[in-house]
């Protein structure tokens, strides 16, 4: 068997572009992949379509060799753009595998560790009282695990003030935790939009237990800078939803500084990269809570991680009733992984276990961007 061509899909679904890869070979059986490295969608596609020149020809069953050449093909190694290509081409080379071989994946990365996926949702309020009923609907809807936000309206003015966001977010998240009680898992991602000092002051103002996780409170080039605000507040931390590689993992998983990994398989370089980090996690006691902004592609492609990963927790899913992006399309997706609130399951066929209607991806790539948010005085912020 030997690849014959591989297409590349920058399109739009729900709210935002997705980045599908499919794979084709000359025995007729084909795979699907996506890439994680949202809003940046078409440098993605330069890079597949440059891998393509060579890849044509090529054996998916030597997937692992693939990985490398890839990744070290060219003078500069890494980066977000090249991992999101590979992670893309990756998971459709897995699914190809796993159609050629008659199984599914998770059969292919150490078999089932469990019969389903826990998943967490994601909602958002304008005032503390917003917050509870949110939180409630989610509760009642069938979700342990969910993150809360205050909405700050940075699509409408693209300000965002980290002392007045930090305040409005711990007065709401107080009041939800005292209205819901102590069983559900709450959290918080304030997206590494904070510094240190506002991220240590924003941990301070939380009574214990008030959070079961804060994601992402700062940027993450520094690990030093996270090592320093860990040694401020005892509050977990999941990070690592914007690292492109084991090496990034690499400081937050040995020196302590993260208790949960936010893996993006689709970013991290698909399962070949993903399954490492797993292992590597693992070994220092740290659970798996996936990132999981995507579509049905990477959604089952993170349920099939999890599903052959003992230490794991959440996957993310952006669909409850907190938010409905319209991610899931089954016009798109006519075959994908069966989600209700709370769980993932994933179908037991061979490969993904996802199909997509070509015929349907008749919504062209839009150009868009998040935010480019700034503070009252004018200079620019994380967005």
């Amino acid at each position: 068997m030997h690849i014959t061509d591989i297409k590349c899909y920058p399109v739009w679904v729900g709210i935002r572009n997705q980045l599908l890869v499919k794979i084709e070979t000359n025995e007729g059986i084909y795979g699907w992949g996506e890439s994680g490295f949202s809003t940046r969608e078409l440098a993605v596609k330069g890079i597949v379509d440059h891998y393509r020149e060579w890849l044509i020809g090529k054996d998916p069953m030597q997937r692992g060799a693939l990985w490398q050449e890839m990744y070290r093909s060219q003078y500069f190694e890494g980066g977000r753009t090249l991992t999101g290509a590979i992670s893309a081409i990756d998971i459709a080379l897995y699914d190809v595998v796993g159609k050629k071989l008659g199984v599914p994946v998770y059969d292919l990365i150490g078999g089932k560790n469990r019969n389903w996926v826990p998943t967490f949702a994601t909602g958002t309020g304008n005032s503390p009282e917003e917050m509870i009923d949110i939180s409630k609907k989610i509760i009642a809807e069938g979700f342990n695990c969910f993150r809360i936000h205050r909405y700050y309206s940075p699509e409408k003015d693209n300000i965002f003030e980290p002392r007045e966001a930090i305040a409005d977010t711990a007065e709401g998240l107080i009041k939800v935790r005292e209205a819901v009680g102590n069983r559900p898992i709450i959290g918080n991602d304030f997206h590494h939009r904070l510094s240190v000092s506002e991220a240590a002051s924003f941990c301070q103002m939380m009574p214990n237990h008030t959070l079961d996780f804060l994601e992402e409170p700062i940027r993450d080039e520094t690990p030093e800078a996270y090592e320093a605000l860990r040694k401020m507040t005892p509050m977990p931390f999941a990070i690592g939803e914007e690292f492109a590689s084991k090496w990034q993992f690499l400081p937050y998983i040995e020196r302590g500084i993260t208790n949960y990994a936010r893996i993006d398989i689709c970013n991290v370089g698909g399962f070949t990269e993903a399954m490492k980090v797993a292992g590597w996690a693992e070994a220092h006691y740290i659970d798996l809570m996936p990132h999981n902004p995507l579509g049905p592609i990477c959604v089952a492609a993170t349920a099939h991680m999890a599903m052959a990963t003992p230490n794991f927790s959440w996957l993310e899913i952006r669909e409850s009733a907190g938010e409905d992006l319209n991610f899931y399309s089954k016009e798109i997706y006519p075959v994908q992984a069966e989600i209700v609130p709370g769980k993932v399951t994933v179908l037991n066929q061979p490969g993904l276990g996802v199909d997509v209607d070509e015929s349907s991806l008749s919504e062209p790539f839009r150009f868009w961007e998040t935010s480019h948010l700034q503070k009252n005085d004018g200079s620019y912020t994380n967005s």
